[in-house]
């Protein structure tokens, strides 16, 4: 399908900064190529990168930054800059993604072929060319989860509906734009109009499973979400957060058990709500010892002498 030809897309990107280095700037360079309207939100970053990002683009009209006074977590910076933005469309973009050339164009028009559809993603990619996990996926319900968890998706093969894997990923790259249950936070095309009626970033995430928590409500409310695979962004992956590993897997499994308790209270046993909780904090604690055991203590808390 042709791509329009317009300069700017009417779109306002934003993004939520926390001390995302060098790769913001090429992050800008990109946007400020394609859309109309590009917002940094910065959340008390201690690192040079929103210094460095004004001192190059503060002359361009369409380029503003935000600076919270502390870091209020990833859905309060999205809801901060959602406030500020004037197009019709916003893309909320991570600061360690790029977007590849016409790639903004081919979203939007996938986003404007259909009244209905409220998100859109792109094709997240690795720096080597590979097909990122989370670009396109399902829920991950608590059954799915534990589906994961243990190895049985491998049975999917015979009963496909039982042990499906949510990580779509796995599966071959579809040749057009097609809908899915979820897509990232790192990179979500999203309709003005379908977050007036779904509603803004549930802040009550500070990282992770607020974008999970989103394509929910989108689907509650019958919006459409679709990924797009002909619209590359490389995705680097972990950049913002591998300085405080601990502190990002505390709020990993934080959002996780709050998703289930907000979606999945109703449709499983308190029993079973019960065991899955202590599966999330299980998972919680193994990942914390594996980190140790693979760096060492310095490592896993910054600045600890």
């Amino acid at each position: 399908m042709e791509i329009k030809t317009h300069r700017w897309q009417p779109v306002s990107i934003v993004t939520v900064n926390y001390n995302g280095g060098s790769l913001l700037n090429q992050c800008v360079h990109a946007a400020l190529e394609q859309a109309r309207e590009v917002i940094i939100v910065d959340n008390a970053s201690s690192d040079s990168s929103l210094t460095e990002l004004e001192q190059r683009f503060s002359s361009n009209e369409r380029f503003q930054t935000i600076r919270l006074p502390h870091n209020r977590g990833f859905a309060a910076g999205c809801n901060t800059g959602l406030s500020a933005s004037t197009q019709p469309y916003i893309l909320f973009l991570n600061p360690d993604c790029i977007l590849q050339e016409n790639s903004l164009q081919r979203m939007v028009q996938v986003l404007e072929s259909d009244p209905r559809i409220g998100m859109v993603g792109g094709y997240l990619v690795n720096p080597d060319g590979s097909e990122q996990g989370g670009g396109r996926r399902a829920i991950p319900t608590p059954w799915r989860a534990f589906v994961r968890a243990f190895g049985l998706y491998r049975l999917a093969k015979y009963w496909p509906k039982v042990f499906f894997d949510f990580h779509l990923d796995q599966q071959p790259l579809p040749q057009e734009p097609v809908e899915v249950e979820a897509i990232s936070g790192a990179l979500m095309l999203v309709r003005r109009q379908a977050i007036d009626d779904a509603g803004s970033w549930d802040e009550q995430y500070f990282l992770h499973c607020e974008d999970l928590d989103w394509c929910m409500r989108f689907q509650q409310k019958n919006w459409k979400i679709v990924f797009v695979p002909d619209a590359p962004v490389i995705h680097y992956q972990g950049t913002c957060s591998r300085a405080r590993p601990f502190f990002v897997a505390w709020h990993k499994h934080k959002g996780m058990l709050r998703f289930y308790r907000k979606f999945f209270r109703q449709e499983y046993p308190r029993v079973l709500m019960g065991l899955i909780t202590c599966a999330v904090w299980l998972r919680f604690s193994a990942t914390v010892i594996y980190y140790v055991l693979r760096n060492g203590y310095r490592k896993l808390v910054p600045g600890h002498d």
